[in-house]
């Protein structure tokens, strides 16, 4: 079922509670902008829904970074714990005009809960989030620049269009250069 805000209903926060009563198995947020609807959406996952939202940020850490933060500081520590437990993933994506100019390719940083990512986020190391995610590429992880690397490397975007998406510059170029020794 579908609610759209000012349509079917108030608010976000209104929206979830009254698809929860319909005991659904996922759950879509359009965006959580707000204490009311993040607070709503982290009840919601806690009793089993697997809640997919989306927000405005720039890589994995400044989306958990913007989480915590909505909230009044006595209760980050608990907002910490209960990402730590219910989270799944963190998919930031950005789309890129292709080289051809045909098209958009997508590059994405993703970042799985693994025990390492759980353990950063409930000690409050969220500065710590991206190392993490460079070193578990094998688990299925990757940061933004990796996957700029990646797509340069294939020739669908240009330097220039790379060099525009990183806010991290001098990691992208090491990692052209090392990428282009191996």
């Amino acid at each position: 079922m579908q609610r759209n805000v000012g349509q079917d209903t108030e608010s976000f926060d209104v929206a979830l509670v009254h698809a929860l009563r319909h005991d659904p198995d996922v759950i879509v947020v359009g965006e959580m902008r707000d204490i009311k609807t993040m607070q709503t959406a982290i009840r919601a996952a806690e009793t089993g829904h697997l809640v997919l939202g989306t927000m405005h940020t720039g890589d994995a850490a400044q989306t958990i970074h913007r989480i915590i933060d909505m909230f009044p500081a006595r209760q980050q520590e608990q907002i910490r714990n209960e990402l730590a437990y219910i989270l799944i993933a963190v998919v930031c994506q950005f789309l890129i005009p292709c080289n051809d100019e045909a098209g958009r390719v997508l590059a994405c940083e993703i970042m799985l809960a693994n025990n390492a990512i759980r353990n950063l986020i409930r000690d409050g190391k969220i500065h710590q989030l991206y190392s993490q995610i460079q070193l578990s590429g094998k688990e299925g992880m990757q940061t933004v620049n990796q996957a700029l690397v990646r797509l340069l490397e294939s020739g669908l975007i240009t330097e220039d269009q790379a060099y525009a998406m990183t806010s991290r510059v001098d990691e992208l170029v090491s990692l052209q250069q090392h990428s282009q020794k191996a």
